[in-house]
């Protein structure tokens, strides 16, 4: 049985570095000066697929991520605890994607792609905390989706049955496939890399990578196809160009700020019932509460 599982995972800066230099003059990120991490409910999704791989006999799991060509990291790291390959959607043209832009591109690749059974991604990335990519790229595939999944609980035939996370409790739903499945970090962790794995894909690079690298390493491409991470442009998917990019990004940043809460004042309260009824009165009368 032949069964592709598409993980969709991002590397994000990481966000407990942000400084004044996180910015560009024209709103987008300015990721060379952040340290860069696979975004960690993209950990949680690639848990549930690798899971999901060992109990479907034939499955295949593998990466996709756009981003610039150190995005291939990611990859690697996938591969590195069971992911079987990727795909890295690298050039100019991606650069400044919103999420409208990001689900449009990414959707179009998975359409390259071609008889994916499961798209599995994390609910949200930390750079943005929208919780929008998955949801667009169902929509623009006119797939159906499962949203804030904590667990794959059955997979039979063509049906999968997924455990949710909701704000107030929980919720056991079925889906028909092929489906789009968002991942909550609530999810289990994914698990750490392994040691094999590690020495057999520690060579793994796209074209970009393997031109920029001072060593020849051709043969060993030819002779081991699985070291090729795929790597594609614009130019290898079907698209119109004024969706890409910034052209294709109607959400503007206008600002970024590091943000640090201190207590600037406190109040002690014994367990008389006046003292707590004030507070409570002053709680509703700022809107903290109510």
């Amino acid at each position: 049985m032949s069964f592709n599982i598409v993980v969709l995972a991002k590397q994000v800066p990481d966000t407990r570095n942000v400084g004044k230099d996180a910015m560009k003059a024209d709103g987008t990120v300015n990721r060379a000066a952040l340290s860069a991490i696979y975004n960690p409910e993209d950990l949680n999704a690639l848990e549930q697929a690798l899971r999901l791989k060992s109990t479907i006999e034939g499955a295949q799991v593998h990466v996709l991520t756009m981003g610039p060509a150190r995005a291939a990291e990611i990859i690697r790291e996938s591969m590195y605890r069971g992911a079987d390959g990727g795909y890295l959607l690298s050039g100019r043209e991606f650069a400044g994607s919103d999420t409208l832009a990001t689900s449009y591109a990414l959707a179009a690749a998975i359409r390259k792609i071609n008889k994916v059974d499961i798209i599995i991604c994390g609910r949200q990335a930390i750079d943005g905390d929208t919780a929008q990519v998955g949801p667009q790229i169902a929509e623009k595939l006119g797939l159906p989706q499962i949203t804030y999944a904590e667990e794959i609980l059955d997979f039979s035939k063509r049906e999968i049955t997924v455990k949710r996370r909701l704000e107030r409790g929980v919720e056991v739903v079925k889906g028909a496939l092929p489906m789009v499945i968002t991942v909550n970090g609530s999810a289990a962790n994914c698990r750490p890399r392994h040691a094999k794995l590690t020495l057999k894909y520690k060579n793994a690079k796209t074209v970009s990578e393997r031109q920029a690298s001072s060593t020849d390493y051709t043969d060993l491409y030819e002779t081991h196809p699985y070291l090729n991470i795929l790597e594609w442009g614009a130019s290898d998917i079907e698209h119109e160009p004024q969706w890409l990019g910034l052209s294709g990004s109607p959400t503007k940043v206008k600002q970024i700020e590091s943000v640090v809460f201190t207590a600037k004042e406190s109040k002690r309260l014994t367990p008389a019932d006046g003292e707590i009824e004030e507070l409570i009165k002053e709680l509703i009368a700022n809107h903290t509460i109510g």
